[in-house]
């Protein structure tokens, strides 16, 4: 029976053929997911606002389950459609942009301020609208003229500037970059608190163990940090004097640690996000830029992690890669199933390369990948300790704003008509705050400044509509909000 089944398994999934073996298939899919594991807890704290001390009033632990569930059903869908051993989650990035630049926008709708709906119920409606986009432009061609209507410099440009504003966040959350009246923020000049010793131990012992190419480095670096701050804790709280001393009994080490009561738990229940999408709120044109930004950011997140996957696993032909255009709808479809679920776009994660240098060569190793975001479902109780002390989860954010930094070496420098509004985007996101807006820089000028530099070939006709969308935008409906 076991051999019957192993050669059903082959067959389907092509694993001799590719070059793979079920042992590296396992392998790989474990690999996969311990590398990208930190979403787990990292997700749940950034959309319940946790992360940064505020209330967006989505439940912590729903986001939990939503995110284990859309990863695990995406995950195995694109195993079992497309074959290919890439990985999806709700991405890095696009949180982001859901909690400090959507979010707002949509608390200034008449039906949020009015009490008949939520912020979070109408960016979840975002959310499903952009997938279904998604999914209905991968059924047709027009998303060849969407991937080619920005140029490679903005497009580097922007997953590099959300990279500087996570690693921002990540330097605030964490306490090491404070508030100043004057400067607006300067360094907190208290590097032997409590709270960034654990920082610092923990974005060391990521950074090392990036470096190593340790699988799961972020994963074991927040787990390296809390038992940090659990036995620091213990040793501080033995010695009342020193716990006695401004420093160490304002920290919130000694204000909101906790070890967990236990280590399992029943899942948390999806019940407060599920379904609560608010599509009809969320169909206004004070709304539509952020449609269009998302639709982009999860169209050039899962291009770029599909190109990187398949050229290092050589699963491309001819400078083609097979089964491109199930991919893309597995995304759109991940990206739907998340927001139905209760969390922001789902989309392909590059750590999927881990897996493949590991031995995966097929959708085999996303089966073992989507069982592991299952049992880690029965881990709430860690995930909720682990997600609301920042010190722990800031060094996360800050090596992910780093690897997602090295996109700044694409942009053309040497041609001042794509540096420009590149780096306007590169700057403008984090000092901002806020993602949309620093896009809006670059998808404004991008145009504007090749047309006036008699370059306007150069620049397709969606690429000006987007352009003077987002600028009517800005002036007829923005600046009166």
């Amino acid at each position: 029976m076991t051999r019957r089944l192993a050669s059903r398994m082959d067959r389907f999934f092509q694993v001799r053929e590719q070059g793979g073996s079920f042992r590296g298939e396992v392998i790989g899919g474990v690999t996969t997911f311990l590398t990208m594991a930190y979403i787990i807890v990292v997700q749940p704290a950034v959309l319940s606002g946790v992360m940064f001390g505020l209330s967006t009033g989505i439940d912590f632990g729903a986001v939990m389950t939503a995110t284990c569930l859309s990863a695990a059903l995406a995950t195995a869908l694109m195993g079992l459609y497309a074959r290919y051993p890439i990985a999806l989650a709700p991405g890095m990035g696009e949180n982001f942009v859901f909690v400090f630049s959507l979010l707002p926008a949509a608390a200034a709708l008449p039906a949020v301020a009015s009490g008949r709906t939520t912020a979070w119920a109408v960016g979840l409606g975002v959310m499903l609208i952009a997938g279904v986009l998604f999914f209905l432009l991968s059924l047709t061609g027009f998303r060849h003229r969407l991937m080619d209507a920005l140029s490679p410099s903005l497009k580097s440009a922007m997953a590099a500037g959300i990279g500087l504003f996570i690693a921002f966040i990540g330097l605030q959350n964490a306490g090491v970059i404070v508030k100043d009246p004057g400067t607006a923020v300067r360094l907190n000049p208290h590097l032997a608190s409590p709270d960034l010793v654990v920082f610092f131990v923990g974005l060391f012992l990521m950074a090392v163990l990036q470096a190593r190419r340790v699988r799961g480095a972020i994963l074991w670096g927040m787990a390296g940090a809390g038992a940090l701050a659990w036995l620091l804790q213990a040793v501080l709280s033995a010695m009342p004097a020193l716990a006695a001393t401004d420093l160490v009994r304002d920290s919130a080490l000694m204000r909101q640690f906790a070890p967990p009561a236990g280590v399992m738990a029943l899942p948390p229940s999806l019940g407060p996000t599920f379904l609560k999408a608010d599509l009809g709120a969320a169909c206004t044109w004070h709304l539509v830029p952020f449609i269009v930004i998302f639709l982009f950011m999860d169209l050039f997140d899962t291009l770029g992690t599909l190109v990187g996957v398949c050229e290092q696993g050589g699963f491309s032909r001819n400078g083609r890669v097979p089964r491109a255009e199930r991919v893309l709808l597995v995304d759109a479809a991940g990206t739907v199933v998340g927001a139905a679920l209760g969390t922001s776009t789902v989309t392909s994660f590059i750590e999927s390369a881990a897996g493949v240098e590991q031995g995966a060569r097929t959708g085999l190793a996303n089966l073992v990948t989507a069982a592991l975001f299952l049992l880690a479902l029965f881990f709430e109780p860690v995930v909720r300790v682990v997600g609301a002390y920042a010190p722990i989860t800031a060094p996360a954010l800050v090596v992910v704003g780093a690897l997602m930094l090295r996109n700044a070496v694409n942009v053309d420098w040497t041609d001042v008509t794509e540096a420009v509004p590149a780096f306007l985007v590169l700057v403008g996101i984090p000092f901002s705050y806020s993602i949309a807006d620093g896009l809006a820089l670059g998808f404004i000028s991008y145009p504007a400044i090749k047309v006036f530099s008699g370059r306007g070939r150069e620049t397709g006709w969606l690429t000006v509509g987007l352009g003077l969308l987002l600028l009517a935008y800005f002036i007829a409906i923005r600046s009166r909000v």
